[in-house]
């Protein structure tokens, strides 16, 4: 059964309510925009909630569990992101002329570089109970219809986890510093081992903050999916043209609906 009547609520950025068609309320700029619902707090929870600080926008987004950060992470080193939201509206529908309206908040409201937007949903493929399934089923129509993506996304690997978490540390742009970051660019013209590479410029601890921001920016590349990053990795610079495989969420944790 389709879904139809698709109307979608959000908060501006100046915090006031705003309602009505999906069809006219699409344009408006969502990664700007508040949550539409606060996260919940009680004794015996069992997800963990927090706050990111996200490069890509310099905003604090947030996040629900554990899994959702490890997307985050992902969506901000992502250089064809330029803004995340968390919580961007919430979105209902009825079915087959059905008077109970069905309700959902999606996870995130992705804006690209290129203009266009991705709705994402986080969900662990064993906790998607029928409920759930048709919720994103009905986003992901809603989402088609006005022209954006619709992503449900399971669970990373733990390993590209480990590794998002440890370069996130280096993400914030006052870590880049010149003339390093070109002379760490010139020596990993050629693929090379990450320690080798970094003593070759000058002093470890001064280069490897540099590297590590370089890795996260995608201007140098690395196995990063399968082995976790250490000293002996091989470090090459990145292609400017294609997408460093290691990092697409075109996997097998990325479950594309619509």
């Amino acid at each position: 059964m389709e879904a139809e009547d698709f109307w979608l609520e959000y908060v501006d950025a100046r915090g006031e309510s705003r309602g009505g068609p999906l069809e006219v309320m699409w344009r408006a700029r969502f990664e700007t925009a508040g949550q539409v619902r606060a996260f919940p707090s009680y004794r015996g929870q069992r997800n963990f909630s927090g706050w990111y600080w996200a490069a890509t926008c310099s905003e604090l987004v947030g996040y629900e569990s554990w899994v959702e950060l490890g997307h985050l992470m992902r969506l901000d080193a992502d250089p064809d992101v330029v803004a995340v939201a968390s919580q961007p509206f919430r979105l209902s529908w009825r079915y087959g002329g059905q008077g109970r309206r069905i309700r959902h908040t999606p996870d995130y409201f992705v804006r690209r570089r290129d203009g266009t937007a991705v709705v994402v949903d986080v969900r662990p493929d064993g906790r998607i109970e029928s409920g759930d399934a048709a919720k994103f089923s009905a986003t992901a129509e809603g989402c088609a219809r006005v022209g954006w993506g619709f992503e449900r996304l399971g669970v990373l690997d733990p390993v590209f986890v480990a590794n998002l978490r440890w370069l996130s540390g280096y993400r914030h742009p006052r870590v880049r510093r010149e003339p390093v970051a070109g002379a760490v660019l010139a020596v990993f013209s050629e693929p090379l081992g990450l320690l080798a590479g970094a003593r070759a410029v000058g002093d470890p601890l001064a280069v490897l903050p540099v590297l590590y921001h370089l890795l996260w920016r995608r201007e140098l590349a690395a196995e990063l999916r399968t082995e976790r990053l250490s000293a002996a990795s091989l470090v090459r610079l990145a292609p400017t043209a294609v997408r460093e495989v290691g990092w697409d969420a075109d996997s097998p944790e990325a479950a594309v609906a619509g």
